[in-house]
């Protein structure tokens, strides 16, 4: 892989390293190995969180808006807390992060046009729950613009 100094507005795209969390053990060691590759080469760490709620059939008892700001609080939550618990409370390197509603495969594949490496965790879910579930390391690894480290098993 080239690796290219920073320059212009922010980082170049080959100093950036995307990795996508969620609450598990395998995004815990997505994150550690990212910050890891992120502080030896001197690239920003952008994380990654995508989230969706799924709303009742039935008429709401509360408000979509509450709803949204109930779940966009959660996830804010746990990624600030993966953060803490991986990272530390001073990382050594520059982080940001990006948590939004939507498809976590779709925002990662967006984030990676301005990478250098993209890093997920990989469940291993297999089988017939992988074809219904759809998989987002799969859809990272078919259709990302930067390389995809997956991180599988122990």
């Amino acid at each position: 892989m080239e690796e290219r100094s920073p320059g212009g507005e922010g980082k170049s795209p080959a100093g950036r390293l995307v990795v996508g969390v969620d609450d598990s053990e395998q995004a815990r060691r997505a994150l550690a190995c990212a910050a890891a590759i992120a502080e030896e080469r001197g690239w920003e760490l952008r994380i990654v969180h995508g989230w969706h709620i799924s709303y009742p059939a039935a008429p709401f008892v509360v408000p979509p808006v509450d709803i949204q700001q109930a779940g966009r609080s959660v996830a804010d939550s746990m990624v600030a807390r993966l953060e803490l618990e991986v990272l530390g409370e001073t990382p050594a390197i520059e982080v940001s992060r990006r948590v939004e509603e939507g498809s976590p495969a779709g925002l990662l594949v967006e984030e990676s046009r301005n990478a250098s490496l993209l890093v997920v965790g990989s469940r291993g879910r297999g089988g017939f729950a992988s074809l219904t579930l759809g998989s987002v390391s799969s859809a990272c690894v078919h259709h990302a613009h930067c390389p995809v480290l997956v991180l599988r098993g122990k």
